[in-house]
């Protein structure tokens, strides 16, 4: 078992998570490094402030420098100068961010590149293949991430996809020393959410995560799916809140049984000379 829950206080959880390049601690937040590097932070900046776990992101590596010549230069924490875990997104969220510039398949999605106009294929099984070349600690599954503003029938069919998708995720991993997360969808809708759940906890994930939310709904309905929602994964598994990060949202989040979060909010506050502080200035 990866996760070990080390002490409960209510639904908040204190535990470990094993990887190959060490273990962390939850509940944790991973600074982002979209790009293997998080803007205006080296690496022994990130240890020295704590940091344990970074984010990188499958899609953009794929697009600059590209996962074949990270894997031909060591790997992606060679790459970095960084000895402890990675965890890789996808490419699901870029399915929701790059919707002017993407079509989605059965198959998978088609981009049109950001950088040069190239037309780029991300499938299941192709988005599986990158992270294992990366060499990260933790690969997410391959997943459509909706608008919040879907309604129910809408977000019902792009769960079943995401569903067909994961399920292909599992079946191409090869890598024994590198955890699968499984991503749960749903949008608002409580019975989705279940429906997720339950489909995901019959596939052997490592982890799971709960993926869109913050993507454009108020913070009263995303406290409210965090209400019910973690109740939904398995108690013995990690569970990650996607692409969430003030503080207020992760104490809520932490309160109910969350452990794991990311977003680029923190340091990119800071590029602009922001900081959060206790109390009143």
């Amino acid at each position: 078992m990866r996760f070990q829950c080390l002490k409960n206080d209510g639904k908040a959880r204190l535990g470990s998570f094993a990887t190959a390049h060490g273990s962390f601690q939850t509940p944790n937040f991973m600074p982002v490094g979209t790009r293997a590097s998080v803007k205006g932070v080296s690496a022994q900046h990130l240890e020295d402030v704590g940091a344990q776990i970074m984010l990188v992101n499958t899609f953009h590596l794929l697009l600059r420098p590209g996962s074949e010549l990270i894997q031909e230069l060591g790997g992606i924490h060679s790459f970095m100068g960084w000895k402890r875990p990675v965890l890789s997104d996808s490419g699901g969220f870029q399915v929701f961010s790059l919707q002017k510039l993407r079509s989605i398949e059965e198959e998978g999605v088609r981009f049109r590149s950001p950088v040069d106009g190239a037309e780029i294929f991300l499938s299941p099984e192709r988005a599986i293949q990158i992270q294992e070349e990366l060499g990260v600690d933790i690969a997410m599954g391959f997943d459509e991430c909706p608008p919040s503003t879907l309604d129910r029938d809408a977000t019902a069919l792009s769960l079943d996809r995401t569903h067909r998708w994961l399920k292909r995720s599992a079946d191409a991993r090869t890598r024994d020393d590198m955890s699968l997360f499984g991503i749960t969808q749903g949008g608002l809708f409580e019975d989705l959410r279940k429906e997720s759940a339950d489909f995901l906890r019959e596939i052997p994930f490592d982890g799971y995560a709960i993926g869109g939310l913050s993507v454009g709904e108020g913070q009263e309905e995303m406290y409210r799916v965090l209400s019910f929602h973690p109740d939904h994964l398995p108690s013995e598994k990690i569970r990650y809140l996607m692409g969430v990060g003030t503080p207020e949202d992760l104490i809520e989040a932490v309160w109910n049984g969350v452990d794991l979060f990311d977003c680029v909010m923190p340091t990119r506050s800071g590029r602009f000379g922001r900081a959060f502080v206790s109390g009143a200035l």
